[in-house]
C-alpha cells in the first residue's frame, strides 16, 4: 500500500539517513568542485552547468513514471519561490566558499537548522520552548565565534555564507510546505528552475570552454552531485519535521574536514572548531528536547 506524506513524515530514521547521506557524502563532495571551478571558471557558468545537468538528471530519472505530470504542481507559486531561494542561497554560499575554507563555510553554516527552528515558529506554527530558544542563542553565539565581527581574523566572505544560510533555511521551510501538497519528484524538478532559467540567459556572456577531462567531469559532477543532494534533503523532510532532520545536517564538519585537508590543504582553525562545538551542541539539544517534547504530548493525549 502507497504510503502518503503524512505517513511518511512519521517515519524519522529515513529522514535522518536521508539527511546525514546528503551531509556527509554529497554536499562536501559538490562543495569541493564548487570550490575547484570557481578558481578558473565563472560564477554564471558554474550555476548553469549545474543546474542544465540537474534538470536533464531529474527529468530523465522521473519522467518516465510520471510523464508530464512532473512538471504539473498543485502550488506553483510555492515551488517557485523555493526554486528562488534555492539560487539565492547558492549565489551567497558559492562568493563565501571562493574566498573562505571550506571548513570555516560549513561551521558558519550550521546555524541553518537553528535558523529553521525558527522560523518554523512562524511559519509552520510549531511550538519552541524557552529551553530551545536558549540553545538556539547559543548556537548563534557560537557562529560570532566563528566569524569574530571586529577582529582581525574576520574576512567579509563569512557574512554572505551566513546570509546563504537563512535563505537556505527558508528554501527548505517552504520544502516542508511543499511536500503537503506534490509529490517530492515534482519539487525535485522544480527546485532548480529559477536558477536554470536566469543563469541560461547570462552564460553566453560568461562561458569558457572546460580545459581538459578532470574540468569536464568536475562540471557534469555539479549537476548529479547538486540534483541528489537536493532530492534527498526533499526525502528527508517527507518523513520527518524540520525541527528533526535539520540538525543532522552537522554532519558535513565530518566530510569538508576529509576533503578540504585532501583537496585543499585546509584545516579548521582553534576557534571554529570551539564555534563549532557549541553550534553542534545547541542543535542536538533543540532536536533532543524536540523529541521530549512530542513524546510528553503524546503520553498526555
Amino acid at each position: 500500500m502507497a504510503i502518503d506524506s503524512a505517513q511518511r513524515r512519521q517515519i524519522p530514521v529515513r529522514g535522518i539517513f536521508y539527511m546525514l547521506a546528503t551531509a556527509i557524502v554529497v554536499f562536501p563532495l559538490l562543495n569541493a568542485s564548487v570550490k575547484y571551478l570557481a578558481a578558473d571558471y565563472s560564477l554564471v557558468q558554474i550555476i548553469w552547468v549545474r543546474s542544465i545537468v540537474h534538470f536533464v538528471w531529474m527529468v530523465a530519472l522521473f519522467m518516465p513514471g510520471l510523464g508530464w505530470q512532473l512538471f504539473a504542481t498543485r502550488r506553483l507559486g510555492l515551488q517557485l519561490a523555493r526554486s528562488a531561494l534555492q539560487l539565492v542561497a547558492l549565489i551567497a554560499f558559492v562568493i563565501g566558499l571562493i574566498h573562505i575554507p571550506m571548513t570555516t563555510v560549513t561551521s558558519i553554516y550550521f546555524t541553518s537548522p537553528l535558523i529553521v527552528v525558527v522560523l518554523a515558529v512562524f511559519l509552520l506554527g510549531e511550538r519552541v520552548g524557552i529551553r530551545r530558544w536558549v540553545a538556539v542563542l547559543f548556537g548563534f553565539l557560537g557562529a560570532l565565534v566563528i566569524i569574530r565581527p571586529g577582529f582581525e581574523g574576520m574576512h567579509w566572505a563569512a557574512l554572505s555564507i551566513l546570509a546563504s544560510a537563512v535563505f537556505y533555511a527558508l528554501y527548505q521551510i517552504l520544502t516542508r510546505r511543499a511536500a503537503d501538497h506534490d509529490d517530492f519528484r515534482v519539487s525535485a524538478v522544480y527546485t532548480i528552475v529559477i536558477a536554470l532559467v536566469v543563469s541560461s540567459a547570462a552564460v553566453p556572456f560568461y562561458w569558457e570552454t572546460p580545459i581538459g577531462w578532470l574540468d569536464w567531469l568536475v562540471f557534469v559532477g555539479l549537476g548529479v552531485l547538486g540534483g541528489l543532494g537536493h532530492l534527498f534533503v526533499i526525502k528527508a523532510y517527507e518523513h520527518a519535521q524540520a525541527s528533526v532532520v535539520g540538525p543532522f545536517d552537522y554532519g558535513q564538519l565530518i566530510g569538508v574536514t576529509i576533503v578540504g585537508y585532501l583537496v585543499f590543504a585546509e584545516f579548521p582553525d582553534l576557534w571554529t572548531w570551539i564555534g563549532a562545538a557549541i553550534i553542534i551542541s545547541s542543535g542536538i539539544y533543540v532536536a533532543r528536547r524536540e523529541r521530549r517534547v512530542k513524546t510528553l504530548a503524546g503520553e498526555s493525549t
